[in-house]
């Protein structure tokens, strides 16, 4: 459907901060003429340094091809490919981009633009491969959306946190969620009402309950701002699809509630697990563009006639963390408002970074980033079947799809139990196959396995406090050597974080060998065991 069939963007202008609302044009970037051509004009206002006395003559880099990961999911190689590998001086085939001090031709890429001062909304030619992004993979519901570059998601989170909330006010977020991203809103006066999950993610049902039955007279104004982490949710590693988005959508349009859409893992999409013993038929043989990003759980942005979603992206899971570089899509009177924070604050994100980022996906064009992040999550995909392999090894893992823990109902839970050393006894046998020591739901997105913890288990339970004891084994990883996320850390509030006598741990697979992830599993399955067997 063509943007001119879609409505523009409500006029959401009340949700606005005081400070945002105080918020002018940064008195020297306003004096440039919107209507007159730069070009046109001989600049003597700004304190802008020179462009000849850069030392910076020409920047290249030797980037990898937008294929250079395979699409299959299978880690078999046939005997030539290890040889070609053991006696290649190269595995990595790549290209190299260059920037020049000066473009050669209007519109080129040039240092002399990119490292000069700059616009808080990004490089032109950056932002146009964005838009079309964006257009292509996310599809806004409304006509007037725009793009604003960032310094990453943390940093668009906490300048729509300032233009969106006033000291005092609450926002709504999943039961579990991202930390950092309450510690952003916390200094500004501003709290967490955690929202039910089940398996398909945030509960629309308890989301319209608690706006429903908000009592501002008690409560104080009732939440008009959501963040959440849809796509390989920050720590579960659940996957929102469209039709609960669209059910979301709806009572925050019914509530007036602006929906923050933090999504740095949207392409790690990586499917339902699927156990070794069936994987050796199990391919990915990669699909057409269309085909692939038709595939993929839809954006909030898909669903948004109003203008309501402030989508946050980034190139740090994708590119690299270190280059800083992410955009907001939202409407126009929200990107102004944006725009108007990083004037003042970083002024414009890096310009080193724009210009490899810039170059890179001209090099590669859509077609390639978009090769480029099918190949990923197949990387990622293997990533964590090494690490559910591993506790496979290391524990009796079992099926269920019985629980207690409300998001995981409806689910294939695994409850992880003590596998009986060899020469026990049948008693002992016995007693270490009823025992559930933990479980988790392999994730379907993201970097992390989300484990509950069963303390009941523990000798210690009912006589010392639940959070102690998640501590303790926490302590004894670290002494063995590994460094896991402790749960409580992902708590919305306090209630949360310690219930029904569970622990949690988030557990990255994202980062460290596939042998010091088999070795991890290892660690933990034996201090697990140790842990809950002493007296």
């Amino acid at each position: 459907m063509s943007l001119e069939k879609y409505q523009k963007a409500l006029d959401l202008s009340h949700h606005l901060s005081d400070v945002s609302r105080a918020r002018q044009t940064s008195p020297l970037k306003g004096l440039q003429p919107r209507d007159i051509d730069p070009s046109k004009l001989i600049n003597l206002a700004g304190g802008m340094p020179n462009e000849d006395y850069f030392p910076f003559s020409n920047i290249s880099s030797d980037v990898l091809v937008s294929d250079a990961f395979s699409l299959s999911s299978a880690r078999k190689e046939s005997y030539f490919t290890r040889l070609w590998k053991l006696f290649s001086s190269s595995t990595e085939k790549t290209n190299t981009i260059s920037v020049p001090r000066y473009a050669a031709e209007p519109g080129d890429l040039s240092l002399a633009v990119s490292l000069q001062y700059g616009q808080a909304s990004g490089l032109a030619q950056l932002q146009v491969f964005i838009k079309h992004f964006v257009a292509q993979v996310y599809r806004p519901g409304y006509s007037d959306w725009t793009i604003l570059v960032h310094t990453g998601n943390t940093d668009g989170w906490s300048r729509v946190v300032q233009m969106l909330c006033n000291p005092g006010e609450t926002i709504l977020t999943e039961e579990w969620t991202y930390p950092s991203a309450l510690a952003t809103a916390k200094p500004f006066g501003v709290h967490a009402v955690p929202i039910a999950m089940d398996k398909d993610g945030m509960s629309a049902v308890h989301l319209r309950k608690v706006l429903s039955e908000w009592d501002e007279g008690v409560k104080g104004k009732r939440p008009h701002v959501m963040y959440t982490v849809p796509i390989g949710q920050n720590p579960s590693g659940s996957t929102m699809d469209g039709p609960r988005k669209k059910e979301v959508y709806d009572v925050c349009s019914e509530f007036d509630v602006i929906i923050v859409e933090d999504d740095p893992y949207y392409f790690l999409q990586e499917g339902e697990y699927v156990p070794k013993s069936q994987r050796d038929s199990h391919y990915d043989n990669g699909l057409d563009d269309k085909t692939y990003l038709d595939q993929l759980a839809p954006s909030y942005l898909r669903f948004d006639t109003e203008g309501r979603v402030i989508r946050l992206d980034t190139f740090s899971k994708y590119l690299a963390p270190g280059l800083r570089l992410g955009w907001h899509t939202c409407n126009p009177l929200f990107a102004e408002r944006l725009e108007r924070h990083g004037e003042t604050a970083s002024q414009a994100p890096s310009g080193l970074s724009q210009i490899l980022v810039t170059q890179l996906l001209t090099h590669w064009k859509f077609e390639g980033y978009v090769r480029w992040l099918q190949g990923l999550v197949v990387q990622y995909k293997i990533r964590r079947d090494v690490l559910v392999d591993a506790f496979a090894e290391d524990f009796d893992l079992r099926s269920t799809s019985t629980t207690h823990i409300d998001h995981w109902k409806g689910m294939a839970v695994l409850n992880a139990c003590m596998k009986p050393a060899k020469g026990a006894s049948m008693l002992e046998k016995s007693s270490l196959s009823t025992r559930t020591l933990f479980s988790f739901v392999p994730p379907t997105s993201g970097m992390f396995i989300w484990v509950v913890v069963h303390l009941e288990s523990h000798p210690a339970f009912g006589s010392e406090p639940a959070e102690r004891i998640e501590m303790q084994l926490w302590d004894k990883l670290i002494d063995a050597g590994i460094l896991i996320a402790p749960g409580w850390l992902f708590g919305a509030n306090a209630d949360v974080a310690f219930e029904r006598g569970t622990g949690h741990f988030r557990i990255a697979f994202s980062n460290v060998t596939y042998d010091k992830l088999r070795e991890s599993a290892k660690i933990f399955a034996r201090v697990t065991q140790e842990f809950f067997q002493q007296q």
